[in-house]
Order: C-alpha cells, then sequence, then structure tokens
C-alpha cells in the first residue's frame, strides 16, 4: 500500500512539472539530489563506524555490564516476564546504551538479537509478548543524551552550530521515553499482562 502512495506522489510530481513546462529542473535535482545522498551517506559511514567501535570498545572494557548492573532496577521492573540472567536483557542493555549515545546505527543489530531472544520466552509466537512490546517502545522512544548521528548531519550539511540541539533533544527525548513507559503500563494494567 506505501509503494503505491509514494509513486502516486512521485507521478503527480512529474506529472505537474511537466504540465508546467519544468521536466528539465526536476532531471537537474533528481541528479544534485541523488549525489548528495551518496556524499552523505560515506560521511556517515566514519561516523558510524567510529561510535560502533566506541560502544564495541565500552563492551569489552566492560562499561557496558556496570551500566546493565546500575540500571537492572530500572529493567527488571520493566520486564518481570524476562528471567534473571536471560541473554535478552544484555541485547536490551546494549541497545538502550547506544540509543543513550545516539548511536542508531550500533542500536539496531543489539535490538534485533534482543527481540530474537525475547521471541524464545514468547508462549505465542503469532503475536507480540508484552516484554517485546515495552522494550519496542523503550527502543523506539529512548532518551538521547549525545545525538551524534544528527549532529554529524548537521556538520555534513554546513551547519554553523551543529551541537545545538544537543539541549532540546534530550528534553524531547526524555519526554518521549516517560510518556512511552506510562502508556505501556496503563495498556499492561488494562489488559492484566
Amino acid at each position: 500500500m506505501l509503494n503505491w502512495v509514494w509513486m502516486l506522489l512521485m507521478m503527480s510530481g512529474f506529472l505537474a512539472a511537466a504540465a508546467g513546462g519544468h521536466v528539465a529542473s526536476v532531471t537537474q535535482v533528481v541528479m544534485t539530489s541523488g549525489q548528495e545522498a551518496v556524499e552523505t551517506a560515506l560521511g556517515l559511514v566514519g561516523i558510524m563506524a567510529l561510535w560502533m567501535g566506541l560502544t564495541r570498545i565500552a563492551e569489552e572494557a566492560g562499561l557496558v555490564d556496570a551500566m546493565a548492573r546500575a540500571l537492572m532496577p530500572l529493567v527488571r521492573g520493566l520486564f518481570p516476564s524476562v528471567p534473571e540472567g536471560h541473554p535478552a536483557l544484555r541485547f536490551m542493555m546494549l541497545n538502550l546504551a547506544a540509543n543513550v549515545i545516539g548511536a542508531g546505527g550500533a542500536a539496531t543489530p543489539m535490538g534485533l538479537k534482543a527481540m530474537e531472544a525475547l521471541q524464545t520466552l514468547n508462549p505465542d509466537p503469532k503475536v507480540a509478548s508484552p516484554a517485546m512490546c515495552t522494550f519496542l517502545a523503550l527502543n523506539t522512544t529512548c532518551i538521547t543524551l549525545v545525538p551524534t548521528t544528527v549532529v554529524a548531519l548537521r556538520a555534513l550539511s554546513g551547519s554553523r552550530a551543529p551541537a545545538e540541539i544537543v539541549v532540546p533533544t534530550i528534553l524531547a527525548t526524555a519526554f518521549s521515553t516517560v510518556v512511552a513507559i506510562g502508556t505501556d503500563a496503563t495498556i499492561r494494567r488494562r489488559h492484566g499482562s
């Protein structure tokens, strides 16, 4: 369905350009945008490699485990159905730690592994478990203390002050995390899960 929506939007744009005699302008924009997309992607490769490497170093140095131990009381309260010591807890902590430092690319593989591990505890494999729903809500809204990817994108785009979004990002993501946890808890209470 979404493919049809995108196709409709693109075709409408091309038809409007053709009707207005601006096909050459559209072609120029398409070519320029493609080049800019490749340059931006290549610029992000280095940044993502740096943060994924730092996350790996933090994991090897035991920093992630230390953070996991510090946050475990909160996590235990949010995921009561996940047994202590289950691999899902470790993957969730790695995912959340990467999200906190704004390294979404490094968080994604850990999030997928966490979901796979949570699926092993799921009594109905065709329906997401409450723990899976809670983790998805946290992963999506996780507080971000250092929005590294967004700061990097702003720097690559020539922003004079790429880091000026740090405080608003912290406030917005903190609020979204509180709302997600509250909404999840409300839904669980209503459904008795």
